[in-house]
C-alpha cells in the first residue's frame, strides 16, 4: 500500500470515527421507540416468588403464594386510594413529604438543583403521586399465615406535621407508627435524614405484644411511570437511560421495560440493590449487604415495578425485632454514591469509554477542587493530556513541516510523472524515504484525541457536578451547547489556521475533505455540550502554538 493509499485510510477511519460520534450523541443505547404497549405479566406462581400482586402492588413472601393481609386493602391499585395525610421534612438539601398512608416518602424536591437554571426558585422534583408522573419509593413488612402487616397500603401515625432539620444537628429522625387493634403487634418505621446528604436510612421495629410469633419480611419497591424524555438535539436529558437498574453484587444491568413487558425479571441477590434512574438523578433502595433478597421487576399499566423482598424473620411473643434499609433519593454524586453502596456509582454511566471517562472525570474534580471553574478546569485538564502526548505530537508536527518544505519538489514529480500514477507513487515513495517523512503521522494525533473527545463528551453530558456549570460570560451551562455559538465559530477558525500551518495533501480529493473538514467540524459541534467545544478549542489552539513552533524551528535551520 501506497503512502498516498495509507493517508486515504487513516482519514476515512477519521471519518467513521466522526460519524460514531454522531451516532452515539444521537443515540446513547438504542432509539427509544413510543412509550411501549402494557402486556399483561403472566400470573404469579410458586416459581417467582418475588412477583408483584396487580392487585395491590405488594410482593409476595418468598416461596409462597401472596396473601392480602387483613389491614391491606385488596381491591386498590398500586396508588394509594385514601386522601393524603402529609407531613413535611425539610434537610436543606431535601424538602421531603410522607404520605400517612401508606408511611412513604410521597414527593422529594432537591432546592439546590433547580429545574432550568434561569429559574433557581423550581427545585427539580423527583418522588411524585400524581398519576401522570406517579415515581414512588415503597416499603413494608409482609406478614406470613395471613397476619396483620404494617406494608405500603396501611394507616400510620406521626407526632407532627412538620420535621426540620436543627442548626447544627446532623440527623433528623422522623417516626412513624402502626398498631394493629386485636393482636398486639406494633410498628415503629423510622426515617433517618442527615444534614448535606440524599441518603436516608429507614427501620422498622416491630414489638410483639401477642401470644403467638409473628413471621415477617421486610420488602422495598420501586414503582414509577413510564414516560422518558422524547428525542430531541436540544434535550440532552433524553441521551441518558431512563428507567429501572438492577445491582447483583457483581454486575451492574439495565432493564429495559419493552424486555419486562414480555418477560418479567426475577433473581435472588445478596449485597445488591435497584434503583430508577434519569439523566442525573436516581432514587435507590437499598437492602441489607448480609442477607439474600429475592429481587422482580415487571411492567404493565404503563409502569415499571421493581421490587426486592427480605427472608421471614420470625419475633417470638415479647420480643422486638428490627429490619433495615437504606434509600437514596438525589442526584448521581459519584463520591456519595460509592460511600452508600460498591457500585451505586455505576449509575453514572459512562457508556464504553467508561475505562477512560472515570479517571478523567477523576483529574477534572481535583483541578476544579483548586481552580474552582470547571471551564478552567476543561482547559487546564487539556493542556495536561497535550503535555502526555506532546512527543507524538512533536514528531508528528516535524513530519509535517518537513512535509512543507518538500512541497516545490512534490509538486515538480507531480508535474514530471501526471500521466502516470504508478510512477509518480514510487518516486514519492523514494523522496519520503530519502528525506525519512512518513505522511501518515499527520493523522496519528488527531485518531489518538478520539477517545478522549467521546471520554470528554460522556463526562460532560452524565456528570452531574457539570449540570448548569457556568463558565464565563455568556456560558453559563458547560454541559449544554453555546447558545450563541460563539464557541463553535472559534473552533472553527482554529481549525482553519492549524490547517493552513501543514502542508496541503498532494491528492485534489484529500486536499477537499481537509477543506471540508473545519466547516463540518463546526456545524457538528455547533450542538455539543459547550464544555466540549471548548476542549477541542483549547486542544486546537495548543496544536497551532506547537505546530507554528516546530515550523519556526525548523524554517531556521
Amino acid at each position: 500500500m501506497t503512502m498516498d493509499n495509507l493517508r486515504i485510510v487513516f482519514w476515512a477511519g477519521l471519518l467513521i470515527l466522526i460519524w460514531l460520534c454522531i451516532q452515539t450523541w444521537q443515540q446513547t443505547f438504542q432509539p427509544r421507540a413510543a412509550d411501549p404497549v402494557a402486556a399483561s405479566a403472566p400470573t404469579d406462581t410458586v416459581s417467582a416468588p418475588a412477583a408483584a400482586s396487580t392487585s395491590t402492588g405488594l410482593p409476595a413472601l418468598p416461596g409462597a403464594i401472596p396473601a392480602v393481609a387483613p389491614t391491606a386493602t385488596p381491591s386498590v391499585s398500586p396508588v394509594a386510594a385514601a386522601p393524603a395525610r402529609l407531613i413535611t421534612i425539610k434537610t436543606g438539601v431535601l424538602v421531603a413529604r410522607i404520605d400517612l398512608h401508606g408511611g412513604d416518602l410521597s414527593s422529594v424536591e432537591l432546592p439546590t438543583y433547580p429545574v432550568h437554571k434561569d429559574q433557581p426558585n423550581v427545585p427539580l422534583q423527583l418522588l411524585n403521586s400524581e398519576p401522570d408522573e406517579f415515581f414512588a419509593l415503597q416499603s413494608g413488612l409482609r406478614a406470613a399465615d395471613q397476619q396483620p402487616e404494617a406494608n405500603h397500603l396501611s394507616e400510620y401515625t406521626a407526632d407532627g406535621t412538620e420535621f426540620v432539620l436543627a442548626k447544627g444537628a446532623d440527623e433528623l429522625i422522623v417516626p412513624l407508627k402502626w398498631q394493629s387493634p386485636s393482636s398486639g403487634l406494633s410498628v415503629e418505621k423510622t426515617f433517618h435524614f442527615y444534614r448535606d446528604s440524599f441518603k436516608v436510612d429507614l427501620e422498622y421495629t416491630v414489638n410483639n405484644a401477642g401470644a403467638e410469633p409473628y413471621r415477617a419480611a421486610n420488602y422495598l419497591q420501586i414503582q414509577r411511570h413510564y414516560a422518558p424524555p422524547k428525542r430531541s438535539m436540544f434535550n440532552v436529558d433524553s441521551y441518558s437511560f431512563y428507567g429501572p437498574v438492577v445491582y447483583n453484587g457483581s454486575k451492574y444491568e439495565k432493564l429495559k421495560v419493552t424486555d419486562l413487558a414480555e418477560t418479567p425479571f426475577s433473581q435472588s441477590v445478596a449485597k445488591g440493590w435497584m434503583a430508577a434512574i434519569q439523566h442525573h438523578f436516581l432514587a435507590a433502595a437499598i437492602p441489607p449487604g448480609a442477607e439474600t433478597w429475592s429481587y422482580a421487576g415487571r411492567f404493565a399499566d404503563e409502569r415499571f415495578l421493581v421490587s426486592a423482598i427480605g427472608p421471614l424473620q420470625t419475633v417470638a411473643p415479647g420480643e422486638s425485632a428490627s429490619f433495615k434499609s437504606e434509600l437514596f433519593v438525589g442526584p448521581k454524586i459519584q463520591s456519595e454514591l460509592a460511600a452508600i453502596a460498591p457500585g451505586l456509582d455505576l449509575t453514572v454511566d459512562y457508556g464504553r469509554f467508561a475505562l477512560l471517562a472515570q479517571p478523567l472525570f477523576w483529574i477534572l474534580q481535583k483541578i476544579h477542587n483548586v481552580v474552582g471553574n470547571w471551564g478552567l478546569a476543561i482547559i487546564i485538564c487539556t493542556l495536561l493530556i497535550k503535555l502526555v502526548f506532546y512527543k507524538l505530537s512533536e514528531t508528528s508536527g516535524r513530519s509535517m513541516a518537513r512535509m512543507r518544505q518538500m512541497q516545490p519538489r512534490m509538486k515538480a514529480l507531480q508535474e514530471r510523472y501526471k500521466d502516470d500514477k504508478q510512477a509518480l507513487s514510487s518516486a514519492m515513495m523514494d523522496l519520503y524515504k530519502k528525506e525519512k517523512i512518513n505522511p501518515a503521522a499527520g493523522c496519528l494525533p488527531m485518531l489518538v484525541q478520539i477517545p478522549f473527545f467521546m471520554a470528554f463528551y460522556w463526562v460532560l453530558l452524565e456528570s452531574v457536578e457539570m449540570r448548569q456549570a457556568p463558565f464565563m460570560m455568556w456560558i453559563t451551562d458547560l454541559s449544554s451547547r453555546d447558545p450563541y455559538f460563539v464557541l463553535p465559530l472559534l473552533m472553527g477558525a482554529a481549525m482553519f489556521f492549524q490547517q493552513k500551518l501543514n502542508p496541503p495533501p498532494p491528492d485534489p480529493v484529500q486536499a477537499k475533505m481537509m477543506q471540508a473538514m473545519p466547516i463540518v467540524m463546526t456545524g457538528m459541534f455547533a450542538f455539543f455540550p459547550a464544555g466540549l467545544v471548548v476542549y477541542w478549542l483549547t486542544n486546537s489552539v495548543l496544536s497551532i502554538a506547537q505546530q507554528w513552533r516546530i515550523n519556526k524551528v525548523l524554517g531556521a535551520n
